[in-house]
């Protein structure tokens, strides 16, 4: 298996993962990574679309399931109609939170198996690659 190969297996075991503690709250990891990415502030549409990678029509249905579940809501701003920015209603924020938790402390699971020194590479490159992404929590 070449590098793109072994990035690749890499990628499903952290999906994996992360879909195992998402049904745990009876969660969707679209559901799971919409809540996390609202639970501190609200945030734009336009900056949601974006950052998750979606097509705004497909965020709007993702939003408006997890609307009816009463975890997020909509609101329109004050200073520009045109402007929808989404955040966490308090039962969303519990519910965001207690995953965000369960998904920070059982994602590394997937390096169990390695040892000291190469869990603690492993955190440092996957933390050099997060911080040389651009991946920003600001909106």
């Amino acid at each position: 298996m070449d590098y793109g190969d072994k990035l690749f297996w890499l990628s499903v075991l952290i999906q994996r993962r992360y879909a195992q503690i998402c049904a745990g709250y009876d969660l969707t990891s679209s559901q799971a990574t919409l809540l996390c990415a609202v639970k501190d502030e609200p945030r734009r549409m336009t900056y949601l679309a974006a950052s998750l990678g979606m097509a705004k029509n497909a965020l709007s249905q993702l939003v408006d399931r997890t609307e009816r579940r009463d975890l997020v809501s909509r609101v329109t701003s004050e200073h520009d109609r045109r402007v929808v920015m989404l955040s966490a209603t308090p039962t969303g924020k519990v519910l965001a939170e207690a995953v965000y938790a369960e998904i920070t402390r059982g994602l590394p699971d997937i390096a169990r198996n390695l040892d000291a020194d190469d869990q603690r590479d492993f955190e440092r490159v996957a933390t050099a690659i997060v911080d040389a992404s651009g991946v920003s929590t600001s909106s």
